[in-house]
């Protein structure tokens, strides 16, 4: 930007010497262009940082609901929803995360709130991660579905969990199960028995 400026102040001193000219226009036309172009770019890369900024919260979310730490999941959900609502999600960004979302968002609160032992929280935001997740992210879509499986089996509604846990199933046929679903399936089994 500095080179931009000094760019354009050597142009307002020659076109003040020497009149209007074309290759002056040119010139500052072409310097205007890469003006608007580094802007772009700069909107693109805040918009970037707030994506990265709100997974991150995200996640750290999960990890502190592990131990317990309510006060600090909250916080750091309510950090992450505050980033995405000013991230421009139609961006172009890496294919690293591609998939984050206000579904992933959800599904993140989800585990967050069942690690906390608020069950009755984590299908509420289940429910609206599969609802925001589209269709063709099967595998997100079954782990969210999954979760939602293990948060109704943590209200004691082991009927309904169960039922739900076999569409995880239905949602993945044809492909193999993800290590972290197997996991979360074998979460899910551990409980059941618990339960029964």
């Amino acid at each position: 930007m500095i080179r931009l400026r000094e760019g354009l102040e050597a142009l307002t001193t020659l076109d003040h010497t020497r009149g209007g000219h074309g290759s002056l226009e040119r010139a500052a036309l072409s310097g205007a262009a890469k003006a608007l172009g580094l802007q772009t770019r700069a909107a693109s890369q805040r918009a970037r940082q707030r994506l990265f900024a709100s997974l991150m919260h995200a996640r750290a979310a999960t990890g502190h609901a592990h131990p317990g730490d309510r006060q600090a999941a909250l916080r750091s959900l309510g950090h992450s929803g505050e980033f995405l609502a000013k991230a421009d999600l139609h961006a172009p960004r890496p294919s690293r995360v591609a998939f984050y979302s206000l579904g992933e968002l959800h599904a993140l609160t989800s585990i967050a709130h069942d690690r906390l032992g608020e069950a009755a929280k984590a299908e509420a935001a289940s429910h609206k991660a599969l609802s925001a997740t589209p269709a063709r992210f099967r595998r997100n879509r079954g782990m969210e579905t999954a979760w939602l499986a293990l948060a109704r089996l943590h209200q004691h509604d082991v009927e309904q969990a169960c039922a739900t846990v076999e569409t995880v199933l239905d949602l993945m046929e044809g492909d193999p199960l993800p290590g972290r679903m197997r996991s979360l399936l074998g979460d899910f089994h551990r409980d059941e028995r618990t339960l029964a």
